[in-house]
Order: structure tokens, then sequence, then C-alpha cells
């Protein structure tokens, strides 16, 4: 290996110490939570008698994303039963075990007439859903009123997508979900096994929970921003 080598790859090492020590510094403070909560709300609105409800697709069902957008979707649909619901997700609609169809009994066990209920199912990315559903069984829903509801990290993209593909009056709602109300503290010594040389981990609820989750926020915020930003140069947003 060249000298000039050796030195790229030991400011390569470098940099990427310096983010590390960064990202483990940032776990410590709520800045990752307000830039995930700025994603989930910057671009939505109050909705105003929404003609659709538009439910994005997220991962497969169940998961975590799909349950979590199907509960803010049956409530919405409650909240506004004069609309229809389209549920925007890719697969075989002639499978009742296929994702969309999941998620359409998910939405009918929990209240939604299924003759509400519609499907857009080739669009596989944002951009491709938000294309097909510009005229939808034969509406130009571009001229519609639409309610989006996605995970908050997908939100602003979602929004910003659908109006690239023309359309004008859209409101987003953002599947946050709720922190437990109960106090998880405890006292390491009452619960008995080995003692260890630490301080009551019981007590610190920043290093059992509120670390780990700054940290996943990161993640999820850093890669929301390289696909904002993929999308802004392809002239999606």
């Amino acid at each position: 290996m060249s000298k000039g080598i050796r030195t790229l790859v030991k400011r390569l090492i470098f940099i990427l110490g310096i983010l590390f020590l960064l990202f483990i510094g940032l776990s410590f403070t709520p800045l990752p939570f307000y830039a995930y909560h700025w994603l989930g709300t910057s671009q939505t609105e109050k909705p105003n008698r929404p003609d659709f409800i538009v439910m994005m697709g997220g991962g497969g069902m169940p998961s975590q994303s799909n349950l979590m957008r199907s509960w803010y979707v049956a409530h919405a649909a409650q909240e506004f039963p004069h609309c229809q619901l389209v549920i925007s997700i890719p697969g075989n609609l002639h499978d009742s075990l296929s994702t969309p169809r999941r998620v359409a009994t998910e939405l009918i066990n929990r209240g939604v007439h299924e003759n509400r209920i519609l499907f857009e199912q080739h669009g596989t990315n944002t951009r491709s859903q938000a294309l097909n559903l510009r005229l939808f069984h034969g509406r130009l829903l571009v001229r519609s009123s639409l309610l989006i509801v996605s995970s908050p990290e997908h939100m602003r993209r979602s929004i910003l997508s659908f109006r690239k593909a023309g359309f004008k009056d859209i409101a987003g709602l953002a599947a946050f979900e709720d922190a437990l109300e109960a106090d998880l503290s405890f006292e390491d010594r009452k619960l008995g096994g080995n003692q260890l040389p630490m301080p009551n981990i019981g007590q610190n609820k920043t290093l059992r929970y509120q670390f780990w989750t700054q940290l996943k926020y990161e993640i999820i915020v850093a890669r929301e921003l390289a696909a904002l930003s993929y999308y802004y140069l392809r002239g999606w947003i």
C-alpha cells in the first residue's frame, strides 16, 4: 500500500470516528426525535373533509408500519365517514393472503365497511404511487382532496411527491407512536441475581431506553434524508 493510500485510509478512519462519536453524543439529546418529528409534520396540514384517505404501503402484513398506519386510517375513516379509502400497496389482489388484502381485512375488523376500500396495487415507490393515483378508477384525483397516511419519516416525501405529481389539496396524517405512560423504574437489588459493580440501571431510563430510541431515530432520519436527496435530484419532489 502506497503512502498516499495509507494517508487517505487514516483520514477516512478519523472522519468515521468523529461521525461515530457525534452520533453517540446526539443520542443523549432529544435532537434526533426533533428531526424525526419534523419529517412527520413539516408538510402536513389539517385535513378539511377529504374525498379520499390514502394509506401508503410500508412493510408486509403484519408489520409495525402497516399496523400503525391501519390504526390511524381506521380512526380517520370514522372521523370522515363520507370518504373512500385507498390502500396503495403492491400485491396480488386475487390472493387473500397478500399484503393489500390483509390490510383491508385489518381495516374491516376495525369497523371500516368493505365498500369504502379501493386498491392501488401497482406503485412500487412513492413516486409511482403518486403518478398512479392521478387518474384512478376513471377519476381525476388531482382535483380531489386527499388525506395521506404514512409513517412519520415518510410523510414529508409523500406530500412533496404528490404535489409534484399535480395534487393540490393534500393533507397528511403521520402514524406516530405513543409512549408508555407508566413509570418503568425499578430497584436492581430487589430483583435478586448477580450484583454488578455499576450504578443502579433500573433508575436510569436514559441508558435503558432513551439512548437507544434516539440512536434509532438517527438511523431513520439519515436514511430518509438520503431518500429525499435522491428524489430531489431526480426531480420527483
